[in-house]
């Protein structure tokens, strides 16, 4: 297993599962000098229907450990441990943590119709962050929220394109379509990868928006400099609460070659 020594002053990424490996695309792409650590509490995904302690309480483990592995950042890649858990973190951790939240501000800019389709987990939903952003983005947009429960389990199986998953896809966006949206919001990081089987659903006119390259944009701004030597460009480190094996055979049908999986330490629940 890695020790500080050889992973100095690494970015910490989490999120429930493997849904936040579309951010950490993006920061890689935006900080190619930088390395990280991910995080995948595939043990316990998805979140989005769980108690908001639960998922409160895991990340407060999780950015624990990540701070012990030496982070002088953290990025919550995954949308309700960030309406959950991000002011809790905040107040127990000095240093830059970088939170998701649906990207309403911008859809409700590009909207042409002035509808827009939100789609994100129930707790996501139901949180004061996106009532929030509602409130202030939303006064002359009609912003339908729409839940998606199953969707999130479907991408942690790999099963971007099965029947089930498009049936999914089918019940959730097509209400949406039927009502005038022409602006669909990805409000749960799993649903990136899903972004060709949305597109072809919602049709072409339909804008897909998704927050990855803005949460890498706000790192590279808030990211303090280096005090200690990092390792090779874009190095990368992952660990999970579940199988090893089966991270490992995912990040290899994305193009993650070759990259070891560590199963999380004990004391990690």
């Amino acid at each position: 297993m890695p020790t500080s020594e050889t992973c100095s002053a690494p970015i910490g990424v989490y999120d429930s599962g493997i849904g936040g490996l579309s951010v950490l695309r993006a920061l890689r792409e935006k900080l190619p000098n930088e390395s990280f650590v991910y995080v995948a509490d595939n043990a316990h995904a998805p979140y989005g229907d769980r108690a908001p302690d639960f998922i409160e309480a895991r990340a407060r483990q999780i950015a624990a450990f990540l701070v012990q592995r030496g982070a002088r950042a953290l990025v919550l890649a995954c949308n309700t441990a960030s309406v959950v858990a991000a002011q809790q973190l905040r107040k127990l951790h000095g240093l830059p943590i970088v939170a998701m939240e649906p990207a309403i501000k911008p859809a409700a800019r590009i909207t042409q119709s002035k509808v827009v389709l939100v789609m994100a987990t129930t707790n996501t939903i139901r949180s004061a962050s996106v009532a929030r952003l509602c409130s202030a983005y939303g006064r002359e947009v009609n912003v339908i929220l729409q839940p998606c429960p199953g969707l999130a389990d479907q991408v942690e199986r790999g099963e971007f394109g099965s029947a089930a998953t498009l049936d999914l896809l089918d019940r959730f966006i097509s209400p949406g379509i039927a009502a005038g949206a022409d602006t669909i919001v990805l409000g749960c990081t799993h649903y990136a990868f899903l972004t060709s089987e949305i597109s072809r659903i919602a049709g072409p006119a339909v804008a897909v928006v998704e927050p990855s390259y803005a949460i890498a944009r706000q790192l590279a701004r808030v990211l303090p400099a280096a005090t200690a030597p990092r390792r090779p460009a874009s190095a990368t480190t992952f660990y999970t609460s579940g199988s090893a094996p089966d991270m490992s055979a995912f990040l290899a049908t994305i193009g993650e070659t070759a990259q070891a999986v560590y199963t999380l330490p004990a004391g990690m629940p």
